[in-house]
């Protein structure tokens, strides 16, 4: 069924922003600032688009106030368009109605509790002493193991496996294929074989996380894995066993965080990056992609790592000269004591 809309005047007044033109001019979507039509809403934030502006047929446009100077068209003033729109844009996002109640087909140890105001979806299993808290969303295919707790408001959307001794706070979103509280690798070699070392810690997930497909997050081996709240994981991330994630930090897809390793807050994990085991990064670091850490971050600001993309007759070039570079920092260290030079 198609969204009635809502007009700008009505944006402005429930968001907090302002306005510039029509008042009325109604919209019942989003679209980029290149191909939004009259009855939808696009924004401006970076000022390489500015040029598309003019030329833009969206019917509101969320913008700063600089940008808003001669724009003939209706604006929404933000502060920040991009969280502007973000919060506009949930407005239209379709929703499918969860209503409580348990599936028929769903398989529920008779020790767990499920809050009558849960909705548990088809083929879903729930372990022993687990507990399912009002509001929260267990959907098809999911598997819930033993000691679990999914905390009110939380949604799995389909086929996650919380393995044992995963506890998710308030309003968590899982998304699918994710497998939280799977054993972490721990191993000790006795005798020229592997011995596993028993995993008996838990995850502990705080509130308003998100957790993006396919990421992996694996139980302590005696403490708990521990993301605090508002912390936003991309698809495909691998999280190591007592790893400890600060609030509100974000990880893009493919990073990985070794075991014991500690990221503060408000950081930035770029794709592909990875921090090794044992270290600890500093509240407001950010990482850039494909950057790995492999000592400890003490002091906010942007690290990165790595050798440039390269013609690949180029890369083989300096390969070859990698090999050649402590001979060369050798026979440089003793030309310069030969010299004479004092540094003076």
């Amino acid at each position: 069924m198609d969204s009635p809309g809502h007009t700008a005047r009505e944006l402005a007044e429930r968001f907090a922003l302002g306005l510039h033109g029509d008042g009325e001019a109604r919209v019942s979507g989003v679209g980029t600032l290149a191909k939004a039509g009259p009855a939808q809403l696009a924004f401006l934030a970076n000022p390489k688009y500015r040029s598309q502006l003019d030329a833009s047929a969206a019917g509101v446009v969320v913008m700063r106030e600089q940008d808003a100077a001669g724009y003939a068209g209706t604006a929404l003033i933000a502060r920040d368009p991009y969280s502007a729109f973000a919060k506009i844009s949930a407005l239209f996002e379709p929703r499918p109605e969860r209503p409580p109640g348990i599936h028929a087909s769903a398989a529920i140890d008779p020790s767990a509790e499920v809050s009558p105001a849960a909705h548990v979806g088809a083929f879903v299993s729930i372990g022993a002493r687990s507990r399912v808290e009002a509001g929260a969303t267990i959907g098809p295919g999911c598997v819930i193991g033993e000691d679990c707790t999914v905390g009110e408001g939380c949604e799995l959307v389909a086929r996650v496996t919380l393995v044992t001794r995963v506890r998710l706070g308030q309003r968590v979103l899982i998304h699918p294929g994710a497998v939280l509280g799977a054993d972490g690798f721990g191993l000790a070699m006795e005798a020229g074989r592997w011995l596993k070392v028993p995993q008996l810690g838990g995850v502990r997930i705080g509130d308003d996380c998100e957790i993006g497909a396919n990421t992996c997050i694996d139980r302590g081996a005696i403490e708990d894995t521990v993301l605090e709240e508002d912390v936003r994981l991309d698809n495909q991330i691998q999280i190591g066993h007592n790893v400890h994630i600060g609030a509100h930090s974000a990880m893009a897809g493919c990073s990985a965080a070794a075991g014991s390793a500690k990221i503060g807050r408000y950081c930035l994990i770029g794709g592909g990056a990875g921090v090794l085991g044992h270290l600890e990064v500093c509240d407001k670091v950010t990482v850039t992609a494909m950057s790995l850490v492999t000592s400890s971050i003490r002091e906010p600001g942007e690290y990165s790592s790595g050798t440039p993309l390269m013609d690949n007759r180029s890369w083989r070039k300096n390969a070859a000269r990698f090999k050649q570079l402590d001979a060369i920092a050798r026979r440089t260290r003793g030309s310069g004591s030969g010299s004479g030079d004092d540094g003076a």
